[in-house]
């Protein structure tokens, strides 16, 4: 009888687990509020009749093309480590306002606009990429940021940002120069997981005479407090800066199996010329 018991148990724990892997779920980033704006950051993306990748296509929206969320729909589809709902949402074309479905993976993660210009946070597609840790390929989500006048696409730069388990939540911001010779200003992207062990990676670029240099991207983890890892920049206005460069910054602990803590610090110096930058 126990045998049997323990057959059916492992029966049911198999079919639990694959109903686990077969089931979708949408990214954090991709979570958006009902009756505010969002941004197209893609190419353009199809407006569907209804929220299905097989619906009828009823018109198409490039990017920066702005969008009003109506409706945060149950359908969820998942396209390589993207997985997003759909939206029921509504548009302006010239003078005419029209409604329809769009996917939201096709949305800025953040958008925000300064000096007359449009920046717009994102991730376009997932790639295979060479990986240490699992001795092969692994996918990565790619980021992006451009920068728009108007419908002009003026630059844009990519990025990797992990995969589908570091999608919980994102953050864009616009920094100061950071006193920084032709800086005008800094953009700072941000995706990150809930789970300790998750990785965080934190993307810097600079904005000067309408063109977007990409820093070093800077990656954080932890797990409780047994390991952290941790990695910034310190800038000429920031305490301990200096002029015409940044300082990139990292810090490690990990505790032994005596519960001792072990720590490796690093840095490197970066030199800024006013239009790129090189290591010291």
């Amino acid at each position: 009888m126990k045998y049997v018991l323990t057959v059916v148990c492992l029966l049911f724990l198999q079919l639990f687990s694959a109903q686990e892997e077969n089931m979708t779920y949408a990214d954090g980033v991709f979570g958006f509020e009902e009756n505010k704006a969002q941004k197209v950051f893609t190419d353009w993306t199809r407006v569907r009749k209804e929220a299905d990748v097989k619906s009828q296509v009823t018109d198409s929206l490039q990017t920066n093309q702005q969008v009003i969320i109506l409706k945060k729909e149950e359908a969820i589809l998942r396209l390589g480590e993207r997985g997003a709902n759909w939206y029921k949402v509504s548009y302006q074309k010239g003078d005419i306002v029209s409604e329809g479905y769009i996917w939201g993976g096709n949305l800025c993660v953040g958008f925000r606009n300064k000096n007359g210009y449009d920046f717009l946070f994102g991730l376009s597609k997932t790639v295979d990429r060479k990986s240490k840790e699992y001795n092969g390929t692994e996918k990565q989500n790619i980021a992006g940021i451009k920068v728009m006048e108007g419908n002009t696409l003026i630059d844009e730069v990519y990025f990797d940002t992990g995969r589908g388990e570091e999608l919980s939540y994102g953050t864009f911001t616009i920094e100061s120069g950071h006193k920084l010779q032709n800086v005008e200003l800094t953009l700072k992207a941000m995706v990150s997981g809930e789970a300790c062990g998750i990785a965080s990676y934190s993307q810097y670029v600079f904005f000067r005479d309408k063109k977007l240099v990409a820093l070093p991207q800077l990656t954080n983890v932890g797990d409780a407090d047994v390991y952290y890892h941790t990695e910034e920049f310190v800038f000429p206005n920031d305490k301990g800066g200096i002029s015409n460069a940044f300082i990139f910054k990292m810090e490690e602990m990990e505790k032994d199996d005596k519960d001792r803590e072990k720590k490796k610090h690093s840095s490197k110096t970066y030199l800024w010329n006013g239009s790129s930058y090189q290591l010291k």
